[in-house]
């Protein structure tokens, strides 16, 4: 079996305390600007602000569970600051935008911001909740080395990165703004053309003939779309 970087990252199994800790303390310190952008200083759409801070709250948990329960592979210092820097982008750029810093006006409540809190709930439970459940079916010692394609996962081979779309899309879409929308976009197209096609290569040579028949019956990306 490869151990070779496939998709961007290394797959081979390490613990990486150290990056995973530092990973979680840049994430915090972003959280905590976060924190100090929404509640101290005035903007013209505060409850915006608040929202997408509570957006960023979700995410950040998850991103907690991800790292010290869930990820098993090693984390490269390298990718820990490289994801760090974008993660300060997106969520000090989506509350900026949704607190009104560039248009300096308000947007009353509506449907959309309804809808864009449904998206987030839902994408966040369609990626940790499905990482839950392969965690669960991985601690049966009979599941040991076996590949998963149960539960959320029957429906589509990488329904945790189509949970990631779902989410960002809703997140963007709570900054009432259209620049927003190159997040969710740039990751969708990251998901399809670099992660899954890397994640396939490595899964294939792990599980060979079990894969296969795995990929050939289900969607890769979208749910029986795509």
């Amino acid at each position: 079996m490869s151990t070779a970087p496939t998709g961007g990252v290394d797959r081979s199994h390490a613990p990486s305390i150290a990056p995973k800790l530092t990973f979680a303390a840049l994430h915090a310190a972003i959280l905590a600007v976060c924190v100090y952008l929404a509640f101290g200083l005035p903007w013209p759409d505060p409850t915006h602000a608040a929202l997408l801070l509570a957006a960023a709250a979700l995410y950040f948990v998850r991103h907690l569970i991800t790292l010290f329960l869930l990820l098993k592979r090693n984390v490269a210092y390298s990718e820990a600051l490289g994801l760090a820097a974008f993660m300060a982008l997106f969520e000090i750029g989506f509350l900026l935008l949704g607190a009104g810093a560039l248009s300096g006006t308000a947007t009353p409540l509506g449907p959309l911001d309804a809808l864009a809190i449904a998206l987030i709930l839902v994408g966040s439970y369609l990626n940790t909740g499905s990482e839950m459940q392969r965690h669960r079916w991985k601690k049966h010692v009979a599941n040991k080395g076996q590949c998963y394609t149960q539960g959320l996962f029957a429906h589509s081979m990488h329904i945790n990165y189509f949970g990631d779309s779902v989410l960002f899309a809703g997140w963007a879409l709570l900054t009432t703004s259209w620049i927003a929308a190159a997040i969710p976009l740039f990751m969708t197209v990251g998901f399809v053309f670099f992660h899954i096609p890397g994640l396939d290569t490595y899964l294939a040579q792990r599980y060979g003939d079990t894969f296969k028949a795995y990929a050939a019956r289900t969607a890769k990306f979208v749910p029986y779309l795509y």
